[in-house]
């Protein structure tokens, strides 16, 4: 299974599409995107950038909750997170939530590698759904980071996102 990470160009545009319903569909609909995404987010805590996340159990607990419904219906599940995104686009709110912290290339590898050590870890899904979910979070998450090694910021703009339908 082909998940490689790609780096990062401040001010590239981004082309990425959605992950397909069948991703979703194959990994157990919402419960199994529940399951997926906890265990990812369970890893994460344990992981170098689990400073980005609340050490409080219980806020750390409504955190995974609150991403876990991002995931769901992005994936093409039930519309759950409209009151997070407040109306904006699902991608375009998600990009604007990472503005709040330093995402550095080093940290979205961290993430990566976290996400698809869950995602090696699902058993009975298409390895070419698991490829497309991939490559919609290794693509999509270049648009996140925002701090770069030679000490610059640089802060994408959704028109810089091009989702490929």
């Amino acid at each position: 299974m082909s998940m490689d990470i790609t780096p990062v160009k401040k001010g590239e545009q981004v082309h990425f599409h959605n992950p397909v319903i069948e991703f979703y569909n194959a990994v157990g609909g919402e419960d199994g995107m529940r399951e997926l995404m906890y265990n990812f987010y369970d890893k994460i805590y344990e992981s170098d950038i689990a400073n980005f996340f609340p050490q409080d159990e219980d806020k750390f607990e409504a955190i995974k909750e609150k991403n876990t419904k991002f995931f769901i219906q992005i994936c093409g599940g039930p519309k759950i997170y409209e009151d997070e995104a407040q109306g904006m686009d699902l991608n375009e709110f998600m990009i604007r939530v990472h503005d709040d912290f330093s995402i550095t290339e080093k940290s979205r590898i961290e993430w990566l590698g976290t996400i698809r050590e869950a995602l090696q870890e699902l058993k009975g899904v298409d390895q070419k759904l698991i490829e497309d979910f991939w490559a919609y979070l290794e693509n999509f998450s270049k648009l996140t980071v925002n701090t770069f090694d030679d000490g610059s910021t640089y802060y994408a703009a959704f028109t810089q996102a091009k989702e490929d339908r």
